[in-house]
């Protein structure tokens, strides 16, 4: 929704509405409710990306009831200019929203040259938070994750720097990205004896990436952490786009290391057959597979990302059909086994 002031510019005024039809999920064991559609800032936020499209993204998400952004600080490209749009963003039209929003950003991951911008020491974590905070006008977010294992590191000074992060004030809650079982385990096992609140595990999740089930969901359970699950609809190939071949322009024809064509090709069958399945429900297979992993009990939200705004509002319409038999996950995991 906008108003004009006086000057003729367009103010964002949330719609009045945006909780009526979202649903909530409990984040593991804690007091974190989250949409159980999450809006990710990986795409379409950076410096090479039009500002005002990204504006209405977010705009169009909190409108929706979609309360939780999710960034990092190499988002882009280039790197940290999507925290930075999103600090302007967030000064122009949801500054006033600060306390229904539930912001998070990441390091672990190649950041600035030299041996300190990379990976997860406490030097990196720590300047890395603050350099984001500064980017997008923050004091605090509310989630801080380690992006991925460092297998030089100890655990313990990695988990040391999220702790003191949080008793710095400067997250609200911790979590990690990117970590095996084994290593959540001991993670978990720190940060309670640290008494920091770990209360969500960012995985990759889908249809066509199930490693989450072999052993992760259970430890998270375990451990009262959630799961959110970043690239839902498999980089794409969950989704109408590559049902009869591979279009010019999209990401698989341009051979991209997380999507390429060979991929997509290979996949192109099971594609074809969950689409039917989908049909057959009543969804779009994006729609189909968003619901299919928010099946899964340890799941609060699913993260999604969106080039526009409308393509967002047909991925939160998978919320409306959360169900499925017994014989549709039987058919769903023949076709992906």
């Amino acid at each position: 929704m906008q108003i004009n002031d006086k000057s003729g510019v367009k103010n964002y005024l949330a719609n009045e509405a945006r909780y009526n039809e979202m649903t909530y999920n409990r984040t593991g064991q804690s007091g974190v409710l989250l949409p159980a559609m999450s809006i990710g800032l990986w795409h379409n936020f950076g410096f090479v990306d039009a500002i005002q499209n990204g504006r209405d993204i977010l705009r169009t998400a909190f409108d929706l009831g979609i309360t939780h952004f999710d960034l990092a600080n190499n988002y882009g490209p280039p790197y940290g200019s999507a925290e930075e749009n999103f600090g302007t963003i967030f000064k122009k039209d949801f500054k006033p929203y600060r306390d229904e929003l539930f912001i998070a950003t990441k390091a672990g991951y190649d950041m600035w040259p030299g041996p300190y911008g990379n990976l997860g020491s406490r030097k990196y974590l720590i300047a890395s938070l603050d350099q984001s905070l500064k980017r997008m006008g923050l004091d605090y977010v509310d989630v801080f994750y380690h992006h991925r294992p460092d297998p030089d590191t100890p655990l313990e000074e990695t988990m040391g720097a999220l702790a003191d992060i949080v008793r710095q004030g400067k997250a609200l809650y911790v979590g990690v990205s990117n970590y095996n079982s084994e290593d959540t385990k001991k993670a978990a096992k720190l940060l309670k004896e640290l008494k920091v609140p770990f209360i969500l595990h960012q995985a990759r999740y889908s249809m066509f990436d199930r490693w989450v089930e072999d052993g992760l969901l259970d430890t998270l359970e375990n451990n009262g952490v959630g799961c959110i699950a970043f690239s839902p609809l498999a980089q794409g190939m969950l989704t109408d786009k590559y049902l009869n071949g591979i279009p010019k322009g999209s990401r698989a024809a341009k051979d991209l290391t997380y999507l390429n064509k060979e991929t997509v090709s290979n996949n192109i069958g099971k594609v074809q057959k969950l689409n039917v399945l989908a049909e057959d429900r009543g969804q779009k297979l994006s729609q189909m597979a968003i619901a299919w992993i928010l099946r899964q009990p340890q799941v609060a939200s699913v993260l999604v990302g969106a080039s526009s705004s409308n393509q967002l509002k047909e991925n939160v319409k998978a919320l409306d059909y959360l169900d499925f038999s017994t014989e549709e996950l039987k058919l769903i995991n023949g076709i992906i086994s």
